[in-house]
């Protein structure tokens, strides 16, 4: 009968040090990368629009709605709606 011995040069030890490391690594990474992408932007307020947008806003949408009433009455029924709230 023969018997199998497993010696191992790594640890338990050693594995989840290097697991710890690996983790780490990546870690910095991820957050280095994230740090670039966000940057301070200056926010602005949009003009209000004009009476005669909102009009050919609301004609548009009337249109569409009118184009969409036999296939989609329901898709209809919601342009229509916001149509209606100006």
């Amino acid at each position: 009968m023969s018997t199998a011995t497993f010696h191992s040069t790594h640890t338990l030890r050693h594995y989840f040090a290097d697991f710890i490391n690996a983790a780490r690594s990546f870690a910095s990474a991820l957050f280095a990368a994230q740090e670039r992408q966000f940057v301070a932007q200056e926010v602005s307020a949009k003009a209000p629009a004009s009476e005669r947008a909102r009009a050919r806003t609301h004609m548009k949408l009337i249109r569409m709605a009118n184009d969409y009433q036999d296939m989609q009455p329901s898709l209809a029924a919601e342009l229509r709606q916001l149509a209606s709230r100006g």
